[in-house]
């Protein structure tokens, strides 16, 4: 399945981190008002601003409406990393404990694992026909990750 407006699809993932502060839960809807303002600016007609802010709002949960396309591939391909093979998804595990950096390091693991959790839970992570190929490889992945922050060894990796 393929986006219904993929130029919509596009200003959204161009948009949807547009704000990112880690220490703020509200990213996304701050990202939604820079793509409306700036859109709005450059002539953008009102239908598809809102459309792309809609899009650029459900990045927040990654769970877009059953027979949203627009949604269902922003939200696949924002979480396609979770299927990344198992070293260029290690270092994209890296580089979020680096943007957490200012989370002590038990409050990360608890926090972390209840994000793998979360993910772990959806009875899918892909809606799209390609991401739904994606699946076993980000749930391994997922689970990878939870079980070295479950164990004993998960305060090897914690940085000195």
């Amino acid at each position: 399945m393929y986006a219904a407006d993929p130029d919509v699809v596009r200003l959204a993932a161009w948009y949807h981190d547009a704000v990112y502060d880690p220490r703020r839960a509200d990213n996304e809807e701050r990202s939604a008002h820079v793509a409306e303002s700036e859109l709005a600016a450059a002539g953008l007609a009102v239908g598809s601003i809102a459309r792309v802010a809609r899009l650029v709002r459900l990045t927040t949960g990654h769970d877009a409406p059953a027979g949203d396309s627009d949604g269902e591939v922003l939200c696949d391909a924002d979480l396609a990393i979770l299927a990344a093979p198992a070293g260029d998804y290690d270092c994209y595990v890296a580089a979020v404990r680096e943007e957490y950096g200012h989370v002590d390091w038990p409050a990360w693991r608890a926090g972390r694992g209840e994000v793998l959790t979360g993910l772990l839970d959806r009875p899918r992570l892909f809606r799209t026909t390609a991401g739904r190929a994606w699946q076993q490889a980000a749930r391994d992945n997922l689970r990878r990750e939870l079980t070295t922050l479950a164990g004993p060894s998960g305060d090897a990796a914690q940085p000195r």
